[in-house]
């Protein structure tokens, strides 16, 4: 890969929102050595390889490309009618490609709209406090993505129509990322991944099975500015959080 090709590269990573790179020593060491891919974190990730013409070889995607994929298929989307009802941008996700640990919320708010960002209004404030602060993380090592890709107007819940048409590529996000550790936060991401009914309040503070990950229920940090004492049991979560990730 030439200068410029490399320049390209880095350019479409940054539109995806990559910002780090894997904090593993052992996915390092093997990607330096291009050989053993069998550990639990491989670098390249099962999707659809692509084969050389000249060469005829096959060359599996990496977290970055099988993630540009996934962007490059939503597009400026038109799926639903949220494109009709005055959101921005369409927001992807942030974060290492490589994670361990990926935050999923609701839905973009006015902030993430106009930045393309999402969590970085008050409560991505903190969010960031908490990732960074409490499991002592930076957030660029972390993966952040919404159920939905656009801002609802005013804010409201996602329909179920809306849920439907986006969440596969919330799907598709998890997949290539493989993360150990999936946060749900708020009664609407964990419902949504869990396919219940049931209140957050009787979610949170459990741990779920979920795509190849241990998914922990907690409340969205917006409800936090709204409810500061429970903070306490967010901080247990983030506990459960900390111990999951050391064990896998």
């Amino acid at each position: 890969m030439d200068r410029d090709q490399l320049a390209e590269h880095l350019r479409f990573a940054q539109e995806l929102g990559v910002t780090g790179i894997s904090r593993d020593p052992a996915w390092r060491e093997r990607e330096d050595r291009g050989a053993d891919l069998s550990g639990p974190r491989p670098a390249a990730v099962k999707g659809p390889p692509f084969e050389s013409e000249e060469a005829r070889t096959i060359i599996p995607l990496t977290q970055v490309d099988a993630l540009a994929e996934v962007r490059a298929d939503i597009g400026d989307c038109t799926r639903c009618k949220l494109h009709t009802l005055g959101r921005t941008q369409v927001v992807f996700g942030v974060g290492n490609p490589n994670a361990d640990l990926m935050f999923v919320g609701e839905a973009p708010g006015a902030d993430e709209d106009v930045q393309g960002i999402p969590f970085v209004g008050r409560a991505g404030q903190l969010l960031t406090d908490i990732i960074e602060k409490g499991l002592k993380i930076p957030r660029k090592d972390v993966y952040i993505a919404n159920v939905i890709k656009c801002r609802p107007p005013q804010n409201r819940n996602p329909e179920p129509d809306e849920v439907a048409t986006c969440e596969p590529f919330l799907f598709r996000q998890i997949d290539v990322i493989q993360p150990k550790v999936i946060v749900a936060l708020g009664k609407f991401g964990a419902q949504t991944l869990l396919r219940t009914l049931d209140p957050i309040s009787r979610l949170r503070g459990r741990v779920f099975d979920y795509r190849g990950a241990k998914l922990i229920p907690t409340f969205h940090p917006a409800y936090l500015l709204r409810n500061p004492s429970s903070k306490r049991e967010v901080w247990e979560d983030m506990k459960l959080v900390t111990r999951l990730l050391s064990e896998t």
